[in-house]
């Protein structure tokens, strides 16, 4: 009973420091999707974020009343961190199951939306919500085109109306240091020459496995402290409240 009472108490420390890293993990995820939207062919793409944000805000509560109920027993208390750890389960293995989900998915379809907004650029100043998310991709990720800079040979030529001598990359390749840049191949060393996918799929991978794993230990921990909490109820049954 005493090391029950000790590991619960353990635990709700523990709880509120992994709420903070899963909550780091879910608005990654939210503000990934929202930067690059028009990539992702899968709307849901944030809810494995939103989830881990919901069941981070839960674990505050529930890692104060484990510490409490580790330094004075209450039927109620008990009762409440049961289902607030019930909760937490359905949250998290949600939210890794989506999250696994996604990676898989998404990585495929990636290249084929990327390939999609590249031929259909417009050019630097297009108005376009695709040219404009293609730029906002190349500028933020420091790269140019989907494998390399030279799959904008054949896009630019043919969607820009520009001769073949005259065939260039959007400005959203050029380093920022070089501030006349403006898309000549006859200056590479001022052009990012990595493609785009490779690091979007880097990203994606990371992201969702950070989620994952976090939930998934997460859970596991859940369950010691339902064990725990159980271990002590078996001392203080519950009489006139058997319905929790």
């Amino acid at each position: 009973r005493s090391f029950a009472r000790s590991l619960l108490r353990f635990l709700g420390f523990i709880f509120w420091g992994t709420a903070a890293a899963l909550a780091f993990g879910g608005v990654f995820v939210i503000l990934m999707y929202k930067n690059y939207r028009y990539l992702f062919q899968e709307s849901f793409l944030s809810l494995p974020g939103w989830l881990a944000v919901a069941a981070a805000l839960i674990l505050l509560p529930t890692g104060v009343l484990a510490i409490s109920i580790s330094a004075k027993m209450s039927r109620y208390r008990q009762g409440a961190l049961m289902y607030l750890l019930l909760v937490l389960l359905c949250l998290e293995i949600s939210s890794a199951v989506l999250a696994r989900f996604y990676s898989i998915q998404t990585a495929s379809e990636l290249e084929s939306t990327m390939g999609y907004l590249v031929y259909q650029y417009n050019g630097t100043h297009s108005q376009g919500p695709g040219s404009r998310a293609v730029d906002a991709v190349q500028r933020k990720l420091q790269c140019c085109g989907i494998q390399n800079y030279t799959d904008w040979l054949k896009a630019t030529a043919a969607s820009w109306r520009l001769p073949a001598e005259k065939t260039r990359v959007p400005e959203s390749c050029c380093k920022e240091k070089y501030s006349h840049c403006r898309g000549d191949l006859g200056h590479l060393e001022q052009l990012f020459q990595e493609g785009c996918l490779k690091k979007m799929e880097d990203q994606l991978h990371f992201v969702m496995l950070y989620i994952f794993w976090c939930c998934i230990v997460l859970s596991v921990l859940e369950l010691l402290a339902g064990f725990s909490n159980g271990i002590l109820m078996r001392h203080q049954p519950f009489h006139d409240f058997r319905i929790l």
